[in-house]
């Protein structure tokens, strides 16, 4: 098992043993000290990404923690000589946040998802949490460059969340926080997927049981087959090959070993 906290590479990308309690509190400590971090999560269609675009790589392996959220994560880091912690799911991991963010009077801004999708899951997380300070939401559907991504930068500046929740899907959510990392005036800043989506009830969980087993995928798969038939009936086995080429190169669990150079 590999110590909490310490980062491994799983086909060159970094990946930080941590658990959804250690995050939390390392996000409080990043709030009290007045610090600014980037926090990333990794999937197997994002390690994938990440193999093929070196940018992408770079990108995730600077961020200060980059944590699991996936089932196949998990299993590749087993093969390849290491355990993680298990995964991090924003789409479950949401609710005990907002209750830690509203015990500690931690503020977010959610950014991204179709118009009124992150309006609607902060409403729905304020009603469980009414303490809960969600200081501004905004769509996804913006200009990424130019002055219409300056305005709605300007807006989470002026309202200076503690946490900025991004979700625009990768790898678009990655490339935009690279480019604009450093204008942005909050502490800790995630990149999230397709929470927004989740929360508000627009995309459908899977069954516990599926989630469970590590099948999510699957599910996801029999909700939009044409749009996720490359990401994960291609990528999954493709994946899988990957890693097993690394186990057999080298079956450490170090950069070197298992990079994609």
């Amino acid at each position: 098992m590999a110590a909490l906290g310490e980062d491994h590479f799983i086909l060159g990308s970094k990946i930080t043993a941590i658990t959804a309690e250690q995050l939390q509190r390392r996000i409080l400590g990043i709030v009290r000290d007045n610090r600014r971090e980037l926090i990333l999560n990794v999937n197997v269609y994002g390690l994938n990404l990440a193999y093929e675009e070196r940018w992408l790589r770079d990108f995730r392996n600077s961020a200060h923690i980059v944590y699991c959220d996936g089932a196949g994560v998990v299993l590749a880091a087993r093969l390849l000589g290491r355990g993680l912690p298990g995964r991090i799911t924003m789409a479950d991991w949401i609710w005990p946040l907002a209750s830690y963010c509203a015990r500690n009077d931690l503020s977010i801004f959610f950014l991204g998802a179709a118009p009124g999708r992150a309006e609607m899951s902060a409403q729905l997380l304020r009603a469980r949490y009414p303490k809960l300070r969600i200081v501004g939401t905004h769509h996804g559907y913006f200009e990424k460059e130019g002055p219409e991504c300056d305005r709605v930068i300007e807006m989470i500046n002026d309202l200076r969340p503690n946490l900025l929740l991004v979700g625009f899907g990768m790898p678009l959510q990655e490339r935009w926080l690279m480019q604009n990392y450093s204008r942005i005036h909050a502490n800790a800043l995630f990149a999230q997927g397709a929470i927004f989506d989740f929360i508000s009830g627009a995309v459908r969980r899977c069954p516990e049981w599926m989630g469970s087993m590590g099948l999510e995928w699957l599910f996801r798969f029999y909700l939009e087959p044409k749009r996720m038939f490359r990401r994960y009936i291609v990528g999954n086995p493709l994946f899988l090959y990957r890693v097993l080429a690394a186990r057999v190169r080298a079956p450490s669990f170090g950069r070197k070993a298992i990079g994609t150079d």
